[in-house]
């Protein structure tokens, strides 16, 4: 057994709260305007009631943003750097990206920006941006961006030319802690271009606004504030964090204006014409650099919002460093800089080097090992303070307007109950700058190896009683808490636990507690999607935005319902999971047999429902494959689209072997007399795979056959299989486009290998062609289990009509390859995900989606969330490696 390295002992006091070593990160969000929880209109437009040009004069209620920037768990004292190329209209304090309505394919960043990267304490972290050195072109974008149509590509930044001559500056922002409370901060700006240029660089603190609402709720604080202590060194007071002091460097705190001071407070006047409450207000650092204003910072040197003043030139190819610390006063160092401050951070890149050696089977030299620890940097850089209080946000704040009565009834008014106040995983720190529950849940495979104190924490902490609805659902996302995701938070669980300990030391605690509430959400799926009991399921569009022939969560323009081989396949899948849960837990405490024989028998009426429902189910013996369908007026119709929706049917697969029986015989004796008593379910076809063999139990819900035919399909380069893994959509629709008319109208789903074609659900993600990592890792996993059960005697050709066979774990481990591939080096040395764009050396993103033809990355940028999951699938390829 290794020694731990000193990051796992970090993380060890953590989890022990010996020691508050994560009370500071990364948690400062990239973007707080444009969001849900900041919009107080009346009609919900989000986008328009906070913009990204209100955003430097406009105090935010709910949280704050900035670039790459540092903040406490509960985001009361923030720092980040702030910038101006001497050219640009505004102060660049945040990243810039287009709204939904810019967009030609709805919001989109429109920044360079990369999390390189980090340690699950935040002990050490590194991330870079690029700044041009022109004029940052923010209305081009957004005029040709506007100017484009659905079926154009994206202009994106590069697209410019902004870039050319590498005339930009490289921000490389990087933290360290020498204790939990003493933060090290370096930033390094290199001049990248040909010509000498000059940079002004802000290193910020601010507090956030806790003190003007008036508010209620927990969080809420007296005024705090920040003064000059010294040439060098600002004092900081906050009521509940205590004090604190951010120091420069002697070197860079010299200039004229060493320190400049304002107040995080809304310029009233310059936005509704209004007095402003203070004299000083938020933009005054913006308007006292671009507009020379020099009135517009506080003389006094006191504030909520104080920057050191860096006014840098750089020649070609040159560097400057700037070095700050941000620590409290119990932790104030004898000497803040000189050598002991770079020795810390040599140490420290040294401990998170030793660390990722432990959890990182390749070289560290490798191309493998580069792609999981930029996805596990993206991942911890994505951890973000989110606060969103329901109640306090439909009511309004005591000290402003009420919000219009409609609003009471309008978005998310049945969640009152809802009080996020926590660092989240979220799926993007820009473009979804909020959580997702399913994305949640696939966030939390590669967190496991990271962090499984976090990762566990996360998991629970979306079942406790402020999250989950009374009714037992799970919150979807900010914008439509009532919208459905697959459920899959059970598999997270199931897999985290056993992911973070050996068998027979397992944290079965939080097992049982996830268990208990888990047993809550699936009484809400089976109540409201399932409200006639015929185990047939309509949960909505279900994650997969503009994959159905029409929006699935709306009333059908056919009218009738819709039957969902998607929703009612999630739900056997949900069954099997908290079948294998119980099952664990009644090895110790037999209670849990009875439920896990309810688990057992549900999953059998839901495979005979979607394999034998009306004649058929919905399974298209013709096709060899499970669709979507109308019920309208007595009457069925079947929508032929070959999608992901008929391959999840495969991921319901479970194995239950004797020696597991054996510990549970009231279990076993009621699942023996089922399989004897109610052959009307158990000789199913879609059944008749529970059979003996070797001393194992197959639970699916296709039959071997149906299964042999899926995956005919799903293996066809023709149809499912791409170069970079499996398609959301066959590519049979290419040139067969599926067709539904209707009243006059004809409906039409057609194969769109890379972005979407539609504004179905904004246009900003698409499920008609390209490759999406959950889905292509839940069918990987699933194809591991039938090998496990049928070995290799069950064989499929990979590719079709290649005359290459392979067993269903070798084909599994194709899959994982080819999404693999995704983001290593091809021959020419660029990565497929970065698209023909990109320069060779450039870091790696991680995007939401991938084009299916090309592997171009698509969709939200820095998406590491469950596109991280790479990172699981590497270190698997490689422990297979050493094996």
């Amino acid at each position: 057994m290794p020694m731990p390295t000193p990051e796992h002992l970090r993380l060890e006091e953590e989890a022990r709260r010996v020691r508050n070593w994560k009370r500071w990160g990364p948690y400062l969000p990239d973007r707080q305007w444009g969001t849900v929880r900041e919009d107080y209109s009346a009609d919900g437009s989000a986008w328009e009631s906070f913009t990204h040009e209100q955003a430097r004069s406009r105090a935010y209620r709910w949280g704050e943003d900035g670039l790459l920037g540092l903040t406490d768990r509960e985001c009361r004292l923030c720092f980040a750097p702030a910038l101006w190329n001497g050219r640009d209209p505004i102060l660049k304090e945040r990243l810039f990206g287009l709204t939904g309505p810019e967009g030609n394919h709805g919001e989109d960043v429109k920044e360079l920006y990369y999390h390189l990267d980090a340690t699950p304490t935040h002990s050490y972290g590194k991330a870079l941006y690029r700044y041009p050195q022109e004029p940052y072109p923010y209305q081009r974008l957004i005029d040709e961006n506007r100017n484009r149509g659905l079926h154009d590509p994206e202009f994106e930044l590069a697209d410019t030319g902004i870039f050319d001559e590498n005339r930009f500056f490289d921000l490389t922002v990087e933290y360290a802690k020498a204790g939990p409370d003493d933060n090290l901060i370096r930033l390094t700006v290199e001049n990248r271009g040909p010509d000498p240029a000059s940079l002004t660089l802000l290193p910020t603190v601010w507090f956030r606004n806790t003190w003007i609402w008036g508010c209620r709720h927990e969080g809420c604080t007296l005024k705090p504030s920040i003064r000059r202590d010294s040439d060098h060194r600002l004092r900081l007071q906050h009521p509940t964090l205590g004090g604190w002091f951010f120091e420069i460097e002697p070197d860079f705190s010299q200039a004229k204006q060493a320190f400049l001071f304002t107040e995080n407070e809304t310029n009233t006047r310059l936005l509704y014409g209004t007095d402003n409450y203070t004299r000083h207000v938020k933009d005054a650092f913006h308007r006292f650099l671009i507009q020379g204003e020099a009135a517009a910072i506080n003389p006094e040197e006191r504030g909520t919002k104080a920057a050191a003043h860096c006014r840098l030139e750089l020649e070609p190819g040159a560097e400057a460093v700037i070095r700050c610390r941000l620590h409290s006063g119990d932790e104030a160092p004898e000497h803040p800089f000189g050598d002991g401050f770079d020795g810390i951070f040599r140490l420290r890149i040294g401990e998170a080097d030793a660390f990722y050696r432990e959890i990182i089977p390749q070289s560290p030299e490798s191309e493998e090992a580069r792609v999981q620890r930029s996805a596990y940097a993206g991942l911890l850089w994505t951890k973000k303070f989110y606060h969103y209080s329901v109640a306090d946000w439909l009511e309004g704040d005591p000290v402003t307007a009420a919000p219009p009565d409609r609003r009471r009834s309008g978005r998310n008014a049945e969640w009152r109950h809802l009080f996020n106040r926590d660092v989240l995983s979220l799926p993007d720190g820009w473009e979804y700058p909020w959580f997702a529950a399913w994305d949640t849940a696939f966030h939390m495979i590669p967190f496991a190896h990271l962090d499984p104190s976090f990762t566990k924490d996360q998991l629970i902490l979306f079942l406790r009683e402020w999250y989950l609805h009374p009714n037992g659902q799970i919150p979807a996302y900010e914008w439509a808490f009532s919208d459905v995701n697959p459920p899959v938070h059970a598999w997270a669980c199931w897999r985290v636990y056993k992911m973070t300990a050996a068998k027979g030391e397992r944290d079965l605690s939080f097992l049982k507690r996830v268990f208990h509430k888990l047993l809550l959400n699936f009484t809400w799926w089976v109540n409201r999607k399932d409200p006639d009991g015929r185990n047939i399921f309509s949960g909505g569009f279900l994650g997969l935005d503009n994959i159905g022939v029409f929006d699935r969560s709306r009333p059908l323009p056919t009218g009738g319902h819709l039957e969902q081989a998607d929703g009612t396949a999630w739900m056997a899948f949900y069954c099997t999971t908290m079948l294998a849960m119980a099952l664990e837990l009644a090895g110790t405490d037999e209670s849990y047999q009875d439920i896990a024989s309810k688990f057992f028998e549900h999953f059998v009426g839901i495979a005979e429902a979607i394999n034998t429902f009306g004649g058929s189910g919905l399974w298209n013996d013709e096709d060899g494959f499970y669709y979507d369908q109308i019920h309208h007026d007595g009457h069925v119709r079947q929508i032929r689209v070959r999608s992901m929706v008929g391959l999840i049917p495969l991921f319901a697969v479970e194995i239950l072997d004797e020696e597991c029986l054996s510990r549970v015989p009231l279990f076993k004796k009621r699942m023996d007399w089922f399989l004897t008593h109610r052959q009307d379910l158990s000789q199913l076809s879609a059944f008749s795979e529970v059979s003996r063999k070797g001393g194992r139990h197959l639970l699916a819900i296709p039959s071997r056959d149906q299964l042999q035919r899926v995956l005919a399909r799903l293996f066809d380069e023709d149809e499912f299989l791409s170069p970079h893994g499996i398609r959301s959509l066959s590519r049979h629709h290419r040139s067969h486009p599926y067709q539904l008319s209707w009243d006059h109208q004809t409906h039409t789903v057609a194969y769109e290998p890379g972005e979407s074609e539609t504004s179905l659900f904004g246009g900003n993600s698409n499920w008609r062609g390209p490759v999406w990592f959950p889905v292509n890792f839940l069918l990987i996993e699933a194809l591991e289990r039938y090998h496990h059960y049928f070995g290799d005697a069950f064989r499929v050709e990979v590719p079709a009509r290649s005359g290459r066979f392979l067993n269903l774990a070798e084909a599994a481990n194709e899959i994982s390859r080819r999404l693999s591939l995704l983001f290593l080096p091809a021959a020419d040395g660029r990565r497929p995900a970065d698209g023909a764009q990109a320069r060779t050396n450039d870091p790696i993103l991680f995007h939401e989606y991938f084009h299916a033809e090309t592997g171009a990355g698509l969709g939200a940028s820095h998406q590491t969330g469950w596109t991280a999951l790479v990172a699981k699938l590497l270190e698997d390829q490689g422990r297979r490696g050493r094996g």
